[in-house]
């Protein structure tokens, strides 16, 4: 989120706006938040993670209001990412978080590990920019797959999961 938003103002202005886009543009996928909302996930289904869509010009604006100045660094970012995709169908995690109050209490592990046992038809595939992610992941049959870089922004690791 640093590469988007550098500025720690601006990043606390803007990530709200970035994750209500994000959750709203998920309706109808997999969401799974624990019952007290501090942890959630979102997934995409096999041949839902691709972002080639065309937007109509209410999506560009919302886009705009949530990017700013970022909206470059945004569309770099989104692009790299899609870059690395699996050839293959496969499920996404798009999303997962926790609450920093809640971290360490399992409600995370449980939200990814409750998207896993639904995705049984395809692999699982995510990224992240977090190196202390890893073995969060490995523990629950992830493996490296790439490890890679944004042109001038942070390095991915992209995992997978097999069926």
């Amino acid at each position: 989120m640093r590469f988007m938003f550098p500025g720690d103002r601006d990043r606390v202005r803007r990530l709200p706006r970035l994750f209500s886009l994000l959750y709203n543009s998920d309706a109808g996928n997999p969401r799974l938040v624990s019952p007290d909302i501090m942890a959630v996930t979102l997934w995409l289904p096999p041949g839902a993670a691709r972002n080639d869509r065309h937007f109509g010009w209410r999506d560009r604006l919302r886009a705009l209001w949530v990017f700013g100045s970022a909206l470059p660094r945004a569309k770099t970012l989104g692009a790299t990412i899609e870059a690395h995709f699996p050839p293959k169908p496969f499920w996404y995690l798009h999303i997962a978080g926790c609450a920093r109050a809640a971290q360490g209490r399992g409600l995370g592990a449980a939200a990814v590990r409750a998207g896993l046992a639904r995705a049984t038809d395809a692999p699982v595939y995510l990224e992240t920019a977090n190196e202390a992610n890893l073995g969060f992941y490995r523990s629950m049959g992830f493996e490296v797959t790439q490890h890679w870089r944004v042109s001038d922004g942070p390095p991915f690791w992209s995992m997978m999961r097999p069926v």
